[in-house]
């Protein structure tokens, strides 16, 4: 088929006009340097922590977000002077200050953590938290599509799903981080822990209760295991509650409580004296 001719029977097909949105490559560009700004060595960047390298992360930053935002002033979303103005003064100030109750906390709950050090420039969870942090301000002044961007952006690096119009508190933890999915309406408290593994999502509803409460609040100073799911948004978990790993809950716990799944596990003894050699007959590439 000829290329017009195709382009034309394609452009018949699309569902959605052209609009405007955020340059993604100029988001990733602000992000990982509106990081640096606050952790040097996020990332395992090797530098040092002079004020003139945190000014010069912060102009590289302001210059990617005047970038990636133009195409939104464009249009008339977004009046990206203003926006840019009121980010980095006291909101910026406030996200490096969670943050690094963050790192402290993922460091003081993880025994395998050396040193705080460590734990900026190697965990996936603080990325992770960053990204959210610094997206969730641009969510709470409406700015279309561009924080999904920035939380995508660390979803995929590191394969937890934040979405940016969540509420958390301070000292937030995440250990090992992989499969973590936490949906829009969800309220976690302060130092709450999440294990690998762990949804806290929505129970089926229509496209009409979008912005209704659809996901759990979690109180201060729970701790969720492995692959727990926690569903609903009239679910609260109470706390210093403790959920066990593969719990499965879509209904509310009082505070102090303990949850857990009981599986079997059943042991017994070899009777095949050549059990070994079977099994290496079987996998015989193990």
């Amino acid at each position: 088929m000829e290329l017009h001719t195709l382009a034309q029977k394609l452009a018949a097909e699309r569902r959605t006009s052209c609009g405007a949105l955020p340059d993604k490559l100029q988001a990733e560009r602000f992000l990982d340097e509106a990081l640096r700004a606050i952790f040097p060595s996020i990332g395992g960047y090797a530098e040092s922590c002079t004020t003139e390298d945190a000014r010069c992360h912060l102009e590289a930053a302001m210059d990617a977000l005047r970038s990636a935002l133009h195409p939104l002033q464009r249009e008339g979303h977004a009046n990206v002077a203003a926006l840019i103005a009121q980010f980095f003064d006291a909101p910026l100030v406030h996200i490096a200050r969670l943050l690094w109750l963050d790192a402290q906390a993922i460091y003081e709950g993880d025994p395998a953590a050396r040193s705080l050090e460590e734990v900026i420039a190697t965990y996936p969870g603080l990325l992770a938290i960053a990204a959210y942090r610094i997206a969730h301000w641009f969510f709470s002044q409406d700015v279309p599509i561009f924080p999904r961007m920035l939380t995508e952006i660390a979803h995929q690096r590191t394969g937890i799903d934040i979405h940016p119009g969540a509420r958390i508190g301070h000292s937030f933890c995440i250990d090992h981080g992989t499969g973590i999915v936490i949906g829009e309406t969800t309220v976690i408290g302060n130092r709450v822990k999440l294990y690998q593994g762990v949804t806290l999502g929505a129970l089926s509803v229509s496209k009409d209760l979008a912005r209704s409460k659809r996901h759990p609040t979690i109180e201060d100073d729970v701790v969720i295991y492995a692959n727990a799911t926690i569903l609903g948004g009239e679910t609260v978990i109470g706390h210093h509650s403790i959920i066990g790993g593969n719990v499965w809950l879509t209904e509310s716990v009082p505070p102090y409580s303990v949850v857990y799944h009981r599986a079997e596990v059943h042991v017994k003894q070899r009777e095949d004296a050549n059990a070994d050699e079977l099994f290496l007959r079987w996998y015989p590439t193990i």
